[in-house]
């Protein structure tokens, strides 16, 4: 790979850090005006709601989410804490245990998710039109595969 290459590899690597990072700082700071919890307790609670009815095990949870698994455990224990999620005896495992997500936590999912898409739509799909949407669904998808 040439120079001025990597060049561009550089800046599209930091400028797609540089807007993550910007977008879920919004995400966080518009929660927070409302009281809410952060966003990770989010997608612990969305992975749960979505299988609700059988619940999921750590490891599948793991999978879903993008924290390390120390900290989903850490996370885990604070939403059980707050009522927003119950483990229960696996029958498959007896030493392991499925995460239900409560009605407290749908409760507290559904106070998040206006919120959470509002300051999506005005600092992200705004500012972007569909083809350009579209685009990045593609590069982005290229980039996981």
């Amino acid at each position: 790979m040439s120079k001025t290459a990597d060049k561009f590899v550089i800046d599209a690597w930091i400028e797609l850090h540089r807007a993550n990072r910007l977008l879920l700082d919004n995400v966080e700071r518009e929660l927070k005006k409302k009281q809410l919890p952060p966003l990770d307790w989010y997608d612990v609670l969305l992975e749960l709601s979505r299988d609700k009815e059988k619940g999921l095990r750590q490891f599948e949870i793991s999978k879903k989410v993008l924290l390390n698994k120390h900290n989903l455990s850490r996370l885990l224990d604070r939403l059980e804490t707050h009522g927003l999620l119950e483990r229960q005896a696996c029958e498959e495992d007896g030493r392991g245990n499925r995460v239900k997500i409560t009605p407290e936590g749908e409760n507290v999912l559904k106070n998040m998710w206006p919120i959470y898409r509002r300051t999506m739509l005005e600092n992200f799909g705004n500012k972007l039109d569909q083809k350009e949407l579209e685009q990045l669904i593609h590069t982005l998808a290229k980039i996981r595969n």
